[in-house]
């Protein structure tokens, strides 16, 4: 059995360190519009009209009833052939946004359901309208309430990232893959990926606990 040799990983470091900041760059996309979609979809089906509440449960039937792997697929081969061309960047961010976005409205609507109907009585009691009560009072409240299930749907997130390789993004893994071309040593790089996917975990995870501990204080 051949020995590992981890030295031939040393030459590539520039082009994982490139990967590893395309992964980044998809992560942190992916999660912004993800969160922002999440509460909008959440605010929808709560209090939208029929048609448009309709609309968002069907988009979050078709996203949680299919593979990411199949979205980013559809999104990128498959919409050229209605003339939607859309660059691997953007495809594989509205990708990940878009599957994300319908976990995490399900998960910011038990938040806001969880508020006490009170806290709305009482903020039109002051004078705010109803969107502004929203804004102000239900939602902040809810997002306290929500850290936890949405600090695991962005762990989940940050791993996903690495399926964009099969459109072309020349993330952490594709980078390997490219690097394992030229040297045939596929368990040294691919070990080494892992190491680094498990690092930035753990930097993610102690991220949100540090954001929990501030809320939790804050209370």
């Amino acid at each position: 059995m051949q020995n590992l040799d981890f030295s031939v990983v040393v030459p590539y470091f520039g082009l994982l360190t490139t990967g590893l900041w395309w992964t980044i760059v998809m992560f942190v996309s992916s999660s912004v519009v993800s969160l922002v979609l999440g509460i909008a979809f959440a605010l929808i089906v709560l209090y939208a009209p029929a048609i448009a509440a309709f609309s968002v449960r069907f988009l979050t039937w078709l996203f949680m009833g299919t593979p990411l792997l199949l979205q980013l697929y559809l999104i990128y081969y498959g919409l050229v052939q209605i003339g939607i061309d859309i660059p691997a960047l953007g495809a594989g961010t509205i990708g990940l946004s878009l599957h994300f976005a319908v976990y995490n409205a399900d998960v910011f609507r038990a938040g806001i359901l969880s508020v006490d109907p009170g806290q709305m009585e009482g903020a039109r009691s002051i004078g705010l309208s109803r969107g502004q009560a929203q804004r102000y009072v239900i939602v902040p409240q809810a997002l306290r309430k929500t850290i936890a299930p949405i600090g695991n749907n962005l762990i989940v997130l940050l791993k996903d990232t690495s399926l964009v390789s099969i459109i072309g993004i020349a993330e952490l893994v594709y980078s390997a893959q490219l690097a394992i071309s030229e040297t045939y040593t596929p368990f040294e790089f691919y070990l080494t990926v892992a190491g680094i996917y498990y690092v930035a975990n753990l930097v993610l995870e102690a991220g949100l606990q540090f954001l929990e501990n501030k809320v939790e204080m804050s209370r």
